[in-house]
């Protein structure tokens, strides 16, 4: 049965978890792949692919709590070896592998508030998965995020300060400090990623930010606006 951990508490900590149990399921799908093949034979029972926190790999059987202390990673990988090509099973072992990794992090990262969930899967995030080393694949070209955020401050404050006038409260709860934040913030209307050079607006409903163009909102026209409802909050007053 894999070993546990002391529980790492902190976002470095989580992460620190983190990058050692990837490293060790790397190292089995990679460097060691030959025998990690032979151990996952057909003919056994169900066995799991485990990466420890001390960059170890294991192929064994799952936890027989129930339920398990940790979340448990894909159940019988064994089973599918010999009906695939090596290199199309290689790479679904890699893909539930990386889908494991996140579910412990978030495990051990429940008591987390949203800002350190964000700076965690960003941090996790700005690695290559497991797929993606195994594959040799390169990750897609990403769009302007954290740099451009920090590279433009003044022009975030601009979307910022329209939100902290309109509701006060926020200048109590430091909103301002977190203003680097919005370089990981994505668009509630297309899903695009924040960019300095374009004007954003949040919902004072269900605090997600828009693109200005997105919801039809102009910098001008924001400014005589003293609580502004995104579409679907608009909508769902409607329908109440």
């Amino acid at each position: 049965m894999a070993s546990i951990s002391s529980s790492p508490r902190t976002v470095e900590e989580i992460f620190k978890d983190y990058s050692a149990r990837r490293s060790a399921l790397i190292r089995a799908l990679t460097h060691d792949v030959d025998e990690f093949y032979s151990l996952c034979d057909p003919e056994k029972e169900n066995l799991c692919l485990y990466g420890h926190p001390n960059e170890l790999w294991e192929v064994t059987l799952p936890a027989e709590e129930v339920p398990p202390e940790l979340p448990e990673p894909a159940l019988g990988i064994n089973f599918a070896r010999d009906g695939m090509k090596r290199t199309d099973w290689l790479s679904l072992v890699a893909v539930h592998s990386d889908c494991w990794l996140l579910s412990v992090a978030f495990y051990f990262g429940a008591r987390l508030n949203r800002n350190e969930r964000k700076r965690l899967f960003s941090l996790m995030n700005d690695l290559p998965t497991i797929f993606e080393v195994v594959t040799g694949r390169k990750p897609s070209k990403d769009k302007p995020s954290v740099d451009s955020g920090s590279k433009s401050r003044n022009s975030t404050k601009r979307s910022v300060e329209g939100q902290m006038r309109s509701n006060p409260k926020l200048l109590d709860e430091g909103y301002g400090d977190d203003e680097d934040e919005h370089s990981e913030t994505l668009c509630g209307s297309c899903a695009g990623n924040y960019n300095a050079d374009e004007f954003w607006i949040g919902c004072d409903i269900c605090e997600r930010w828009f693109h200005g163009k997105c919801v039809k909102i102009t910098p001008a026209k924001a400014e005589s606006i003293k609580q502004y409802k995104c579409p679907s909050c608009s909508n769902k007053k409607g329908r109440q």
